[in-house]
């Protein structure tokens, strides 16, 4: 994990599960956004359920941050989009659990919505990652 970001939940804040409450970033580095992945192969090919599409979406976020040169340990805020949260809300959390660092990890937002832009689609994920300098 970089030195320059630090990972905190304030006392005075109830501790949250899966996430911290404040990322601070310090010194130099890259802050790179990436746009929100659906669970869905290379093809274009939704997942077949739920639990699918989540892997799928964690898997196409990881190919993202890949591609320029990061990890899941670089990220610093995700976003979730999840149809039928009372109903997916665990499968998400065991997923994710799966990719990111439970020690330190990012900050989150999580939001059940009623669809999402691509018809079938059941979870979305968005996020910000911060990289060394180049």
């Amino acid at each position: 994990m970089p030195d320059n970001i630090r990972f905190s939940n304030p006392d005075t804040i109830a501790k949250p599960p899966g996430y911290s409450h404040v990322v601070e970033v310090t010194g130099p580095g890259r802050l790179v956004y990436f746009a929100g992945q659906l669970g869905m192969d290379r093809s274009g090919k939704m997942g077949a359920n739920a639990r699918e599409q989540i892997e799928l979406a964690f898997e196409n976020l990881e190919a993202a941050l890949a591609s320029v040169g990061a990890g899941f340990e670089h990220l610093v805020k995700i976003n979730n989009y999840v149809v039928d949260i009372g109903v997916n809300i665990a499968l998400f959390r065991e997923i994710r659990d799966r990719y990111v660092n439970t020690a330190a990890p990012p900050a989150s937002t999580t939001i059940g919505v009623p669809e999402l832009a691509r018809p079938g689609a059941l979870f979305e994920i968005e996020a910000i990652a911060i990289l060394p300098p180049r």
